[in-house]
């Protein structure tokens, strides 16, 4: 038994039977008229109610099994984070299907894998693009019988089939799985670049989303409360945080396109968000860059300093001096109202998970009137097994246990997880759920502390899995070994934990590299510092990391790389008597080089989450 562990009961009593559509039908009946969802309508929303939500699912959802669906049956989907996507989860759901999210980046080959290891028989794509992809791997999905795409109107020619099906019918499909049941596969990164299918139940949606509603009542059980969900509903915490909503009654609206963002919030005016901490720092570095423009650039320094100063003091319960009080009055007024008003004005809560927020950001938006709840999860864990309460609250910390969760600490400082949250199983793959598991305790991979409170802090990652600052998983290996088998290349490590991007730090082959420099017209015996430098080597470099990029989606892509004037060997310390890579020492020893490669920005416009 591990020395520290903090174990929650649950609020609300079990209900085995229940599953995921239980939630919305609930709702339905106690709130028939209140909007659930908003969807852009020219320059503004239009309100979609429960009842209204219901009776779209249950069209769909007889669409579905006209078209051959049956209870129990895979259907892949991948598109962006629209109202659509929650309609069709549903409608799957209520059909009795299992739905297997694919994300919108992925590229051919992940597509395939995820359809063909899931043994999914449809999938559902967006966009004619998404379609492309997964034309491209057609051959290699033949259980796929029908790719359904809503951008040329299949999803109207699916629900122009409901009267194929009676509602006696859906209702019966509905209620066929109980809470043990499977209710959808969700793909993870695995360390050797091969995604597992985490098996999560009904219960698993069920019990998390009625015990994380009375723990956050405050944030989704208020009268009004409503947000604006921009980060792919693919990944488990805007997945959850979808259903959650339509179970405490949270108006959702949807803004797929970051660029469109800070308009959509003015517009939208959500209580609360959920972001990852890059949407935090590309606020907060938007809000700079926009009053260096205007040549106000040491007030809003000046400004943040004073912020996080301030907050500092509110949460040690320290006196606030008054020169300090003066010029938080005064920033108020000049900048942080208007930041206020750039969010909608009404937004008091941020939920914030996949990856380490820092505690300056938390401290500048605490001063701006923003609570940002820093919670820790995994797909494993349907999302959240820690977070902060608007009733208990640390900045710097990922949060007390959640009601029904238990957290204890390895000998090692490995956080591992049991409770209502944790997942089944992985798809077909005893092995590694055994491994995952240690006697009924799932093992995170993530090492961390226990203030005496029961606030969890993160400390450091057991697992090689990068996590970017938009809380994308990158497997390293899935990068590095494409990149290794070009002729000219030494090494590879891949950097980018908590960064808003995957850099490479590249090593040259001391014994490749002559013949190579003279095929290519350079001189054999040029240095490895010169053939760093040199145009041709790098291009060559850079040809080794397009290949490798190929195979990954877009935000799991090498963005950039530097190419070291040294060798790693076992004498410099820097590889086992194996010949791998000790990661750990080469990320300290060359941390100058990595700091450079995120000193220049690369602008992202998607916040993908993974």
């Amino acid at each position: 038994m591990s020395a520290v562990q903090f174990e929650v009961p649950a609020v609300v009593p079990a209900d085995p039977d229940a599953n995921t559509t239980d939630l919305l039908v609930e709702r339905v009946k106690a709130t028939p008229s209140l909007a659930l969802f908003a969807v852009p309508d020219a320059d503004g929303w239009r309100d979609i109610t429960a009842a209204e939500f219901q009776r779209e699912v249950i069209v769909l959802a007889k669409g579905l099994a006209a078209a051959g669906v049956q209870p129990g049956d895979k259907v892949g989907y991948i598109a962006r984070t629209t109202y659509e996507w929650t309609l069709v989860d549903f409608a799957l759901f209520f059909a009795g299907a299992v739905m297997v999210p694919i994300y919108e980046t992925s590229s051919a080959s992940q597509i395939s894998w995820i359809l063909s290891d899931s043994g999914a028989v449809a999938v559902i794509a967006e966009s004619e693009e998404h379609a492309a992809r997964i034309a491209e791997i057609r051959e290699e999905i033949p259980l796929v019988r029908e790719v359904w795409t809503s951008a040329t109107g299949d999803l109207d020619a699916l629900r122009g089939r409901a009267g194929e099906v009676t509602d006696e019918e859906i209702e019966r499909r509905r209620n066929l799985a109980v809470g043990s049941d499977i209710a959808t596969l969700i793909y993870t990164s695995g360390s050797t670049g091969r995604p597992k299918g985490c098996v999560l139940t009904h219960s698993n949606f069920v019990e998390l989303a009625r015990n994380s509603a009375k723990a956050l009542a405050e944030v989704v059980e208020t009268p009004g409360a409503s947000t604006l969900l921009f980060i792919t509903t693919a990944h488990v915490f805007a997945r959850f945080i979808s259903i959650l909503d339509i179970h405490a009654g949270v108006k959702t609206g949807h803004q797929p396109d970051t660029k469109q963002l800070l308009p959509a919030l003015g517009s939208f005016k959500p209580t609360f968000l959920l972001a990852v901490p890059r949407v935090f720092e590309k606020v907060y570095n938007s809000a700079e860059q926009k009053a260096e423009a205007g040549g106000k650039g040491n007030i809003f320094r000046a400004a943040a300093r004073t912020a996080i100063e301030h907050s500092r003091l509110q949460q040690d319960g320290a006196k606030v001096p008054l020169l300090t009080k003066v010029k938080f009055a005064l920033f108020d007024k000049l900048v942080y109202s208007k930041l206020r008003e750039a969010m909608g004005g009404r937004v008091t809560y941020a939920v914030s998970g996949s990856a380490p927020l820092g505690a300056r950001l938390g401290h500048f938006f605490h001063s701006l009137g923003v609570t940002i709840l820093e919670g820790y999860g995994l797909t494993e864990t349907t999302a959240p097994a820690t977070v902060n309460l608007a009733t208990k609250s640390k900045i710097g910390t990922v949060g007390p246990v959640l009601p029904g969760v238990g957290v204890r600490l390895g000998e090692d400082g490995e956080i591992e997880v049991r409770g209502i949250n944790v997942f089944k199983e992985y798809w077909r793959n005893p092995e590694a759920t055994a491994e995952a598991f240690d006697d009924g305790w799932f093992r995170t991979g993530d090492i961390g502390s226990f203030d005496s409170e029961g606030f969890l802090t993160i400390t450091g990652r057991k697992k090689e899995i990068i996590v970017t600052a938009g809380g994308k998983n990158v497997a390293p290996a899935a990068l590095e070994d494409p990149i290794r088998a070009n002729p000219i290349v030494g090494q590879v490590v891949v950097v980018g934990d908590q960064k808003p991007f995957v850099s490479a730090l590249v090593t040259l082959d001391p014994e490749m590299l002559p013949t190579w420099l003279s095929n290519n017209e350079l001189p054999a015996d040029m240095s490895l510092a010169d053939a760093a430098k040199d145009p041709k080597v790098r291009a060559e470099v850079q040809r080794a990391i397009d290949i490798a990029n190929k195979a990954v989606s877009r935000a799991e892509s090498i963005r950039k790389f530097v190419i070291l004037d040294t060798e790693w060997t076992e004498a410099s310390g820097h590889l086992t008597p194996k010949m791998s890579i000790k990661r750990n020492v080469i990320l300290t020893d060359f941390a100058p080089q990595i700091e450079e490669l995120y000193s220049v920005p690369v602008t992202t416009t998607n916040v993908p989450l993974g």
